[in-house]
């Protein structure tokens, strides 16, 4: 399986990537060890993961939540049931 998620920085801003293993993924955000953008921005809390069967399906959709303005990835995060 893999997620695509999306994750709120310290500073408010958001990151979107994806993985095979959601809490590995944001302990090394978390521990510096993430991307270039959390290293700088710190990590604060997973917003949002939607699960996909293929890395392809994750990619198309990691690329198109990657190019949506930040009102609609965060009206995505408040549309999850739970």
């Amino acid at each position: 399986m893999y997620y695509v998620y999306l994750i709120e920085c310290r500073d408010k801003t958001l990151y979107t990537g994806i993985t095979t293993d959601i809490e590995r993924r944001f302990r090394e955000h978390s521990s510096g060890k993430g991307g270039a953008y959390t290293r700088s921005k710190k990590v604060e809390r997973v917003l949002y993961t939607e699960q996909f069967d293929t890395r392809s399906q994750a990619q198309k959709r990691e690329v198109e939540i990657k190019s949506w303005r930040r009102e609609k990835k965060l009206n995505l995060t408040k549309n999850v049931v739970g």
